[in-house]
């Protein structure tokens, strides 16, 4: 087993950076909900890089001989983190937006929330038969948007590698949403 040398474990002084950037605010957008402000990482830019670099180190740490061919990105907060990380394995970025918001063909798939459904798109063309792709967004809660990616880039008949975010909510069980074999990575976790 190949490890990259730069990738550390928890005691990584960069996943402590990072989780102690991320306020939490109470009751926003609603009662009974916590925010994680994952905009604040933005207040101190090399906490940015921070977080792409221990996505990338993980993921090399963990599948050296594989290639990468795409990183998808989650609409939006995916957006911020998805195309440096694509940068890094030089492969395509992919959004992953909400239905409605990109124009040509596009391979669609709904999913439910609690109160009705939504749907997330790919364009067909951004994505080509038996590529490697990693599925990327801020946090992990409920596992629904992810879960749903995951299906959806599987329909598109796409190997999902790994599917990364910055926050998971692990008290939400959010990972058991996840199709069966699907490899998960939060570098930061709250209850």
């Amino acid at each position: 087993h190949v490890s990259f040398p730069g990738f550390k474990t928890m005691s990584d002084p960069r996943i402590a950076a990072v989780k102690s950037r991320i306020p939490v605010f109470p009751d926003f957008p609603k009662p009974g909900i916590q925010f994680y402000d994952i905009f604040s990482l933005f207040q101190q830019p090399s906490l940015c890089s921070d977080v792409v670099d221990l996505f990338y180190e993980h993921f090399i740490s963990k599948y050296p001989s594989t290639k990468i061919d795409a990183v998808l990105g989650l609409d939006a907060r995916g957006f911020l983190f998805a195309p440096p990380l694509a940068e890094k394995f030089k492969a395509n970025f992919v959004p992953v937006r909400k239905s409605g918001k990109l124009p040509g063909v596009v391979a669609s798939c709904s999913y439910s929330l609690e109160y009705g459904e939504a749907e997330i798109e790919i364009q067909e063309h951004a994505l080509q038969k038996g590529q490697n792709v990693i599925i990327v967004d801020d946090l992990m809660a409920t596992g629904g948007t992810m879960s749903t990616a995951c299906l959806l880039a599987q329909n598109m008949n796409v190997n999902v590698i790994q599917c990364q975010c910055v926050i998971e909510l692990t008290g939400l069980n959010g990972v058991k949403q996840l199709p069966e074999g699907t490899d998960m990575y939060s570098i930061v976790q709250f209850e």
